[in-house]
């Protein structure tokens, strides 16, 4: 009795290859902003139809912008808005996220300011300095397509938050929270110096 051995691969073998350590492709795109807001939403499909529509990369860039976390929308200062807009005082600055005050700023230039929102200061400051606090419905009346305009968005490396935030681990870099600024109440002798700090005291973190 005879018996015959198939050198062929399994099935499933044929189309999901292995990978070791299996594979990140890439990521989840946001088509909706997370949030609850209503308003948020609706300008989001506002935005996305005319975008659409209106054949408007400006339009684009917004409903995408809308739909981030918001980690990735950081504020933009008064101080830093001013220094971005040296020379465009005629455009409209747009930004999706919320515009802040900055007391070292101490004139504020004339400026149309379209944004998420404002703190009390800095409304308060550019409507002094005859400027106007733009919404984005009413800049989608305004300027739908966005060719009057100069897109802004905030430093958001520059968080002091970010310091403490870890890394992603692969697999050449498996230390997530190596050079991660901690949470202590001070940095000296007696905080967060012994196991574990040091070499001395039975490993280093």
């Amino acid at each position: 009795m005879s018996m015959t051995i198939s050198l062929t691969p399994a099935p499933h073998l044929l189309y999901f290859p292995l990978t070791l350590g299996g594979r990140r492709v890439g990521h989840n795109v946001r088509q909706a902003p997370v949030s609850d807001n209503v308003y948020l939403k609706l300008l989001n499909k506002l935005y996305a139809f005319i975008a659409r529509r209106g054949d408007s990369k400006f339009a684009a860039v917004i409903a995408a912008r809308l739909c981030q976390s918001r980690i990735n929308s950081a504020p933009l200062s008064l101080s830093r808005l001013a220094r971005l807009m040296k020379g465009k005082e005629t455009k409209v600055a747009v930004i999706v996220a919320g515009v802040t005050n900055d007391n070292r700023l101490l004139d504020v230039p004339q400026m149309t300011v379209c944004a998420l929102k404002f703190t009390e200061a800095a409304r308060k400051r550019i409507v002094q300095a005859g400027g106007e606090c733009l919404t984005f419905d009413q800049l989608a009346l305004k300027d739908p397509k966005g060719v009057n305009t100069v897109l802004l968005r905030g430093p958001k490396a520059a968080r002091e938050s970010v310091s403490h935030f870890g890394h992603r681990t692969s697999s050449l870099n498996p230390h997530t929270h190596d050079a991660v600024k901690p949470y202590v109440r001070s940095k000296g002798r007696k905080f967060e110096k012994a196991r574990g700090r040091r070499n001395t005291n039975g490993f280093k973190v």
